[in-house]
């Protein structure tokens, strides 16, 4: 019999916590169950270091529970990660409640919630620090806040949350807290699930906790191809006017359609051209008074939907078909998303686009984890028309 995940059960778990409750050094994990039979974790205290999770994970296991709640004011960055990938590895939900806290690393714990909700205000961000006891010169902590930024930004994305969340969480030092509203929660996709709509969805329509919380990952069913409805037209409309984007921040107007042939002026990046034609993988442009060629991945058209001018995409793989493309963006553990390109295959990337520096480094993470191809690159996707894959 289906159960409905519903404010109303959820908010039961409220009324157990809500009483005062001492923070820990190191977690504790204690099972619960609410009067509507919802068993789920409270996790209280510190994140640290040398917190061992596995009692978490055989506590999940013996009460069977649904969903997990917190009592934290953060610690350690790396072991709240490990604990938000462990939530979602058994399918777990998360819920969190303004009465109780759960700020800095916390917030990662929270995202690794397959459902997630949070009362406005109850989740709290911002940035990483060091503790004053740690001796680290000023070269080697820059470095290490680059490489714990890039893990922090391989989570998010990982998790299904928008960067931009990250970048918020940046502007706070750590002893300025900043929680965060319910419309940011909705922006930043921090919650999945709204308590406020008047018919609150069934299990059926949401991802389900596992009943055996075997130690697999839950995958999205494969599909094959989309309805029709899903996505947009695959017809490519004629580029008629762009701009010079190009990585070495200029691009060469050829006077013949060849790489080798005379250059007659370099473009910088954002000059605009006036596309009058093309030839194969070359654009017969106007540009400076000058006609001549450029090569189509030199040109962002005004015509595609080709995402923010001055960002990249990470390139994960290519399809010479939209069904083989989309099922690969529906089963992948990343969100992802794909793109028709002018040469009529399908580029999968990463769902969002990055600045240069933040690119490089998030495609090195993902590649070390395993979680993309090594052949992966970063472009800023000139021949992408548009998103045809998924809503």
């Amino acid at each position: 019999m289906c159960r409905i995940f519903s404010a109303r059960v959820l908010l039961c778990v409220a009324s157990v916590l809500l009483g005062p409750t001492a923070a820990h050094a190191g977690l504790q994990f204690q099972a619960g169950q609410t009067d509507a039979g919802l068993r789920y974790i409270f996790v209280s205290g510190d994140f640290a270091y040398q917190d061992d999770l596995s009692g978490f994970e055989a506590l999940a296991r013996s009460n069977a529970s649904v969903a997990v709640t917190f009592q934290s004011p953060g610690g350690n960055i790396q072991k709240a990660m490990e604990l938000g990938r462990l939530i979602r590895r058994l399918g777990l939900n998360t819920a969190q409640f303004r009465a109780l806290e759960c700020a800095s690393a916390c917030s990662l714990a929270f995202l690794g919630g397959t459902v997630r909700f949070a009362e406005p205000g109850a989740i709290g961000v911002h940035k990483s620090s060091f503790s004053g006891e740690i001796p680290i010169s000023a070269k080697d902590a820059v470095s290490v806040v680059q490489q714990v930024t890039a893990e922090i930004f391989t989570y998010i994305v990982e998790m299904g949350v928008d960067p931009a969340l990250l970048q918020l969480s940046l502007q706070y030092d750590n002893d300025d807290v900043r929680y965060l509203s319910k419309s940011e929660m909705a922006k930043y996709k921090v919650v999945t699930l709204d308590f406020e709509a008047s018919q609150p969805p069934v299990v059926s329509q949401l991802p389900s906790p596992p009943l055996s919380f075997q130690p697999a990952p839950i995958q999205p069913p494969v599909a094959s191809l989309p309805p029709a409805s899903e996505y947009s037209s695959l017809s490519i409309p004629r580029a008629h006017s762009g701009r010079i984007r190009h990585p070495k921040g200029a691009a060469p107007l050829k006077a013949l359609a060849d790489g080798k042939s005379a250059t007659l002026v370099n473009l910088r990046n954002g000059s605009p051209v006036a596309i009058l034609g093309n030839a194969g993988r070359w654009y017969r442009v106007q540009a400076n008074g000058l006609i001549g060629y450029m090569h189509d991945t030199w040109i962002y058209v005004d015509q595609y939907e080709s995402g923010p001018f001055g960002q990249r995409y990470i390139q994960i793989k290519s399809f010479d078909n939209l069904a083989d493309a989309s099922a690969y963006v529906r089963s992948a553990s990343i969100p992802l998303t794909a793109y028709l390109a002018t040469n009529g295959w399908f580029a999968v990337t990463l769902k969002d686009t990055f600045d240069q520096a933040i690119a490089k480094d998030l495609a090195a993470e993902l590649k070390a984890r395993g979680a993309i191809p090594d052949d992966a690159y970063m472009t800023f996707g000139n021949t992408y028309v548009r998103k045809v894959c998924c809503r």
